[in-house]
């Protein structure tokens, strides 16, 4: 198997001890996590917004909401279910002793001296998907290059890619497509804001200008851009082997009223932030997410990236004889 890239994750910390953060901080570098903490009281409002985060780590005597800390868990699950809470306690690593009603909310609790056996719980719960290393940077190079060719005056800025849990849709608009190959099943998602967008087609900054644009402007420009990513992807990295295409399928689910889809899986997602940017600083900067979501299938053993022609190099002017 090739090299796998090391991806790393957010997780909120919630604690108001700070030598007791000092440890978490330690473990969180020694794990290929960031912690992050919200300011008091902005707990729930930071779980609502487009925060993507992998983790939650929880003192089980935190205040900083003023309230209850086990009814605080009880709303933090209720908003984001689907992402794993670790509950520092004082004297107990274990959950036996809390009421039924708070025991399921919890993955698992942790003392600050047990807290390095948390290890094989992030592993798990986050980092389960290994990501060959030519797959990930390759998705970031066809990525940038297609945002450059069809984005003008700008310069695309990209972070480290990431783990993420949540399902949390960011910005107004976002694009589906399906992926099929003999070591991956699932889909590809690109998301943003609307607002931006149409500014930059008002603008003349892509290849549709339109003033006034409409959302049917911004839907043809996301089209276009999703359209070349999985095309370059496909032929980059999914070979003419056949697939059986009567596999099982599973349904998607939508609720626009929480920005939130499922993908029927509670497998961790691979994201990656594209920042559109203005060198001249005539332009708001657009913020582009990517997701890839094998809830399908996933067999990273079977990857490889596809064989350049020697002639395909010759006809795009990446070669030339000597």
């Amino acid at each position: 198997m090739q090299e796998a890239a090391q991806l790393v994750s957010k997780v909120l910390v919630l604690n108001d001890d700070a030598e007791v953060r000092g440890h978490i901080k330690a473990f969180c570098d020694a794990h290929h996590l960031i912690p992050v903490k919200p300011q008091a009281g902005a707990a729930l409002s930071v779980l609502k917004s487009n925060v993507d985060l992998g983790a939650i780590f929880m003192q089980e005597t935190y205040t900083g909401e003023g309230g209850n800390a086990l009814e605080l868990a009880r709303a933090i699950h209720a908003i984001r279910p689907e992402l794993p809470i670790f509950l520092r306690r004082e004297a107990a690593s274990h959950l036996d002793d809390l009421p039924d009603l708070y025991r399921g909310i919890f993955t698992a609790a942790y003392t600050t001296s047990t807290i390095d056996e948390l290890a094989p719980l992030i592993d798990k719960n986050i980092f389960s998907f290994q990501y060959p290393n030519a797959l990930v940077r390759g998705i970031t190079e066809i990525t940038k290059t297609t945002l450059e060719t069809q984005f003008k005056g700008v310069e695309v800025r990209t972070e480290a890619p990431y783990m993420v849990r949540d399902r949390i849709i960011y910005g107004e608009l976002f694009t589906l497509i399906p992926l099929e190959s003999t070591w991956c099943r699932g889909y590809m998602m690109l998301q943003t804001e609307e607002g931006p967008l149409i500014k930059y087609v008002e603008d003349g900054r892509t290849h549709i200008s339109r003033d006034p644009a409409n959302f049917r402007d911004i839907n043809h420009v996301m089209g276009e851009v999703t359209n070349l990513i999985w095309g370059a992807f496909k032929n980059r990295f999914i070979s003419n082997e056949p697939v059986d295409w009567r596999q099982s399928q599973v349904p998607l689910i939508v609720n626009h009223e929480h920005r939130y889809i499922s993908f029927g899986s509670e497998d961790p997602q691979l994201c990656f932030r594209y920042t559109l940017v203005d060198p001249n600083g005539e332009a708001t900067p657009l913020v582009l997410y990517q997701r890839f979501v094998f809830n399908l299938s996933w067999a990273p053993e079977k990857f490889k990236e596809n064989e350049v022609l020697t002639e395909d190099l010759f006809e795009s002017g990446e070669l030339e004889l000597f």
